[in-house]
């Protein structure tokens, strides 16, 4: 999230004026972030979020908005975007794509207790089997494609050890994705973005509540596995190494396989599929560090975290899945 368009108080109360959920109250920008731009919106109604898409085209759109709604409609806590008065649930700002979804309760948690990953492993295996049956189909646009695709791009930034490294691994992950095993793997909608900073928890500390899961726009299908990978990379390490803190990979884990258990191939994939999740933030980051858009407000993240996360899951063994 990021402020790349600016709105003011005179365009939300156009905007609103297309929905019935009531008048504006107040209107903040959310700084964080680096995709879209996102304001907290009040309204005598409730409160919301508004986004406007400034990557995402109109026609990958409704992939994201009804993926959503259909996860939300299934009891699956997530933003439910909001239709018009004549039922549109994408609506149009400043010549950009937008849209009005409810604001879940909570905030982040950024130093997670084995009860937060509990939570956030067994709600992350009810939100894949809610999308089983969900119609439509787009791939993960940061997926292998986009990875053969960009690497020749990042090479320039990078000395003579990170660029192998990144040939190798985008070699060995074009490989497994054209092998057997891959297409084994059970697969459909997965957030791919599940980060500390997409989940919000409710209650105290000691005692949390999950509140929900957010920004689905990295979403895609894609295996669900990498789904699951893309988590533990990030909830269940120590940032400042990058090392797996083995109580909370366990209690994500464990309360993901108690809904959805894992198959064969899946265990045997585990490593390969670790590796993967930590590719694809590496070279996301390097692309917006190295290659970064005009905006208010950015903050790039640090492309060192993943190289130094995906250089431990190639030389180091994770633990066993449940």
């Amino acid at each position: 999230m990021a402020v790349f368009t600016p709105v003011d108080e005179t365009d939300a109360r156009a905007l609103l004026a297309d929905y019935s959920l009531g008048e504006l109250r107040a209107l903040r920008g959310i700084p964080s972030g680096i995709e879209n731009t996102n304001y907290f919106l009040t309204t005598s109604r409730g409160e919301y979020v508004l986004t406007l898409f400034e990557r995402l085209t109109r026609e990958q759109l409704p992939f994201y908005i009804d993926l959503m709604t259909h996860l939300a409609e299934h009891g699956i806590p997530v933003p439910h975007p909001q239709a018009t008065v004549d039922g549109r649930r994408l609506a149009e700002l400043h010549g950009k794509p937008c849209t009005i979804a409810t604001l879940l309760p909570g905030k982040c948690e950024m130093a997670p207790l084995a009860s937060h990953c509990a939570q956030v492993g067994a709600t992350l295996a009810r939100m894949h089997l809610a999308g089983k049956d969900f119609p439509a189909y787009q791939p993960n646009l940061l997926g292998v494609d986009w990875w053969r695709e960009t690497a020749p791009v990042l090479l320039p930034y990078l000395n003579a050890d990170a660029a192998a490294m990144l040939r190798d691994e985008v070699d060995f992950q074009v490989a497994f994705a054209a092998s057997a095993a891959y297409r084994q793997l059970p697969a459909g909608p997965a957030h791919c973005d599940l980060f500390r900073d997409n989940v919000l928890f409710a209650g105290t500390r000691e005692a949390p509540e999950l509140g929900g899961f957010i920004d689905f726009y990295f979403a895609g299908c894609d295996t669900w596995l990498f789904d699951l990978a893309v988590c533990v990379n990030d909830w269940c390490i120590d940032h400042a190494s990058g090392e797996f803190r083995p109580e909370l990979m366990q209690s994500l884990l464990n309360a993901y396989a108690q809904v959805r258990p894992l198959t064969d191939v899946e265990r045997d994939s585990w490593r390969t599929l670790l590796r993967a999740a930590a590719l694809r933030f590496w070279m996301s980051r390097l692309r917006d560090f190295h290659l970064p858009r005009p905006a208010q407000t950015l903050t790039p993240h640090d492309p060192a975290h993943f190289e130094r996360i995906l250089r431990l899951r190639r030389d180091g063994e994770p633990l066993p899945l449940p």
